[in-house]
């Protein structure tokens, strides 16, 4: 008999000596906190859904009207303490668990050891951290949440989408926690203003929308960040680029070459470019401008700045262009914006054009043909009526390589071309091709793509501009099974 009939029978009035119906025995909670008591939690709805058939995909549903009874209880008797900057965390986390045990001493409900450990580490996450998500954000192997309402979210894992089993009690639960995310950057969402971009201490990027642009609840997007931050070796291992490939494009960083990184939505353009920062000499005064701050750069001179929403009334925004020309007189050796999607673009250009060599940015296109043309798009947004062929020569000028990343069909993210920009060729911009994913490869037997980026054999014209730098480029680099790089 499931819990929940169980529980239905003492509020009927059952009999208070009658032994009570076998459940699925669970084990104790492992020693060391409620982690262990959330997995026995868990065993106990698996093993009782395959004796009863009434449970949920993960929760008996008394648990979760019991969770949702004491989760309202909790937000009535502390009130205003969970928002009191005062108390430490430790100290809310104490009372906060004070009044857990005492609303449960108060419930009837016959709860064995491991279900009780599983709703205290419930309504505790709901209360402390970000509620039913917080096992994901924990969770190593997830790069993404989207949260479609307070019963249905999504997680993304080695590249692939699946549903994930946990829910949040309703709609007022979804805002409170979204509430909680965008309160801490400073940052509000309400009917006014019903979008936001956010992120979390760890620099995980959030988007949240609401009502009443929204139909079915609240949406929640987190893009997940990890506390150490991909490194060249890890996307080499990856199999995003080779070790060829990844000195090829050191030496472009090194050399102080304008680089554009490309690629859909979720290929991994932020962390690539987070990686080619990392290449940038320590000597160097770095300024970074982003909507919401993901670039995580360790280097000692960075100086790190972030876009401003209007306030109430509509007044105080800083945008992304406001702020690139605002890095201009910050005397940067370089400048690295997380992402040109308006008319930002035109100042890009010309930072790039005026003596900020090395800028790198990031662009949404499908191919390096495309990202010109999405450049030349941007520019016109910029609100100057500039001429085609006048934004083109800014291009040719101004950029010199395209690194295009796409996140294939197996959910890998790979680099798919090194392209070099070269020039005007009449009112056409012309391209070449320095390294190109292999995909006639084929697949293996686990739909894994067997391809590599391979060098096309093609010596790139900036080659010059990097030994003047003082790197040297040697035919190696550019043969299918060699590499290097020399510093002179």
């Amino acid at each position: 008999m499931s819990l929940y009939k169980r529980l239905h029978e003492v509020q009927q009035g059952a009999e208070p000596g009658a032994a009570p119906p076998a459940t699925a025995a669970a084990a104790p909670p492992a020693a060391g906190g409620s982690a262990g008591g959330a997995q026995g939690g868990l065993a106990v709805a698996a093993q009782a859904a395959k004796a009863g058939g009434t449970l949920g995909a993960r929760r008996d549903p008394v648990l979760d009207e019991l969770r949702q009874r004491i989760h309202h209880s909790l937000i009535e008797e502390l009130g205003p303490v969970l928002y009191d900057s005062r108390l430490s965390e430790e100290d809310l986390r104490k009372k906060v668990h004070e009044q857990l045990h005492a609303a449960l001493a108060l419930e009837r409900a016959p709860l064995s050891a491991s279900d009780k450990a599983q709703l205290i580490q419930d309504v505790s996450d709901d209360i402390l951290g970000y509620g039913p998500i917080d096992p994901l954000l924990r969770d190593d192997d997830v790069s993404e949440i989207m949260v479609n309402g307070p019963e249905s979210v999504y997680v993304e894992r080695g590249g692939k989408l699946t549903k994930d089993p946990v829910t949040f009690v309703d709609e007022a639960h979804l805002r409170r926690i979204i509430d909680k995310i965008v309160g801490q950057v400073g940052r509000r969402i309400d009917e006014s203003t019903p979008m936001c971009d956010a992120r979390l201490p760890d620099g995980s990027r959030v988007n949240a929308i609401i009502s009443p642009l929204t139909i079915g609840g609240p949406f929640l997007t987190i893009r997940k960040f990890k506390a150490d931050p991909l490194l060249v070796d890890d996307l080499i291992r990856f199999g995003t680029f080779d070790a060829n490939a990844a000195r090829f494009l050191q030496a472009c960083v090194v050399g102080r070459l304008n680089m554009v990184v490309a690629g859909g939505t979720g290929t991994g353009k932020t962390t690539t470019l987070n990686v080619l920062s990392s290449f940038i000499p320590t000597d160097e005064r770095i300024v970074t401008v982003e909507d919401a701050k993901e670039l995580q750069l360790h280097q000692d001179h960075v100086l790190c700045m972030e876009t401003r929403p209007p306030n109430i009334e509509g007044r105080g925004q800083v945008t992304i262009r406001d702020l690139v020309k605002n890095s201009l007189r910050m005397r940067p050796d370089r400048i690295v914006v997380g992402e040109c999607r308006a008319g930002e673009a035109l100042d890009m250009l010309q930072a790039m054009n005026t003596g900020h060599d090395g800028s790198l940015t990031t662009v949404h296109a499908n191919t390096p043909r495309d990202t010109l043309s999405r450049l030349e798009t941007l520019t016109l947004m910029s609100g100057f009526d500039l001429p085609v062929r006048a934004i083109r020569e800014q291009m040719a000028s101004a950029i010199d390589v395209i690194v295009q990343i796409a996140r294939l069909r197996d959910g890998s993210r790979r680099v798919t071309h090194i392209t070099e920009v070269q020039g005007m060729e009449g009112d056409v911009i012309t391209l070449q091709d320095i390294f190109m994913f292999d995909f006639a490869a084929g697949v293996d037997d686990s739909g894994r793509y067997r391809g590599v980026l391979k060098p096309t054999g093609i010596r790139p014209k900036f080659a010059e501009k990097l030994t003047a730098e003082g790197i040297r480029l040697g035919p190696e680099t550019f043969q299918p099974n060699g590499g290097g790089m020399v510093a002179q």
